[in-house]
């Protein structure tokens, strides 16, 4: 498991964010960034410990952008990107590394996944082209993109807002696509949704009223549920995963007791 502290990405991503300004309207930021930006958002408290932060930005995309704003990935290519292909779809899955950047940072780009996942010919509808860059297609990537908060983004430049997926979103799609995740990321997940329940502590009744009445009537009662009883499925006992997590966040003291209890409470409150 790779995680990185608040600062070491920060001028890669700045640069990302410089590529993307002609989209920043449509495009939401989604996963580890995401849960970086919710620092900067006014109703974040302060913690005593930095962000965590993946290697990767995720940059959510619906599955249509004006064609007249022009083309993502062109304008990746001219601040300093460059493409790597991964896989054997069509077109392949692909990641956008800094040219002369050796932290490891990239971008790759998620759109929603809707109906079958396979067409008449049953071929996997895996990936996606949106405005010339290479979009994976995933179930409940709508989640993160509908109804997003804004933050201040001092590294864009003045007046410059980024749009992050809402707290409420993206705890209910970690708990949503847990099922498909791998061992380690699922551990990571964890800690992200303890963390992002931390820095919204004071606000678990705000996210409770955005769920009720924005995020919640746009699931279908299955997965409304499954989100409603994560507090007993994931967090009712310790598993592998909790205790994962709290071992990544050793350094801060924190048990596996103490990370289930906190995510208890906190999914009990915005999701019971």
């Amino acid at each position: 498991m790779t995680v990185t502290g608040d600062s070491q990405n920060r001028e890669p991503f700045e640069r990302l964010i410089a590529a993307l300004a002609p989209w920043l309207g449509q495009a939401v930021i989604v996963g580890g960034q995401a849960h970086r930006l919710y620092r900067l958002h006014p109703y974040a408290q302060e913690l005593g410990y930095p962000p965590l932060a993946t290697l990767d930005t995720d940059v959510a995309l619906p599955t249509r952008l004006p064609a007249e704003i022009g083309d993502i990935r062109a304008r990746l290519l001219s601040h300093g990107f460059s493409e790597e292909l991964l896989g054997e779809d069509h077109p392949p899955a692909t990641h956008y590394h800094l040219g002369d950047d050796a932290s490891g940072f990239y971008a790759e780009f998620l759109t929603p996944l809707y109906g079958s996942e396979t067409d008449r010919k049953k071929k996997r509808k895996s990936t996606a082209e949106i405005s010339g860059v290479v979009s994976q297609r995933l179930r409940y990537v709508e989640l993160l993109i509908d109804h997003p908060w804004s933050v201040d983004f001092a590294g864009g430049g003045p007046g410059v807002k980024i749009r992050v997926a809402n707290p409420a979103s993206f705890l209910a799609q970690k708990v949503l696509i847990r099922g498909k995740r791998e061992r380690e990321d699922r551990a990571k997940d964890i800690l992200y949704l303890h963390d992002t329940i931390e820095v919204f502590g004071a606000r678990l009744g705000e996210l409770r009223e955005l769920w009720r009445k924005v995020v919640m009537p746009n699931l279908s009662p299955r997965a409304a549920n499954t989100v409603s009883k994560a507090s007993t499925a994931v967090f009712g006992g310790l598993s592998d995963d909790i205790r994962r997590a709290a071992a990544v966040a050793a350094s801060r003291g924190l048990s596996p007791e103490a990370l289930r209890q906190a995510c208890r409470y906190g999914f009990d409150e915005i999701f019971g």
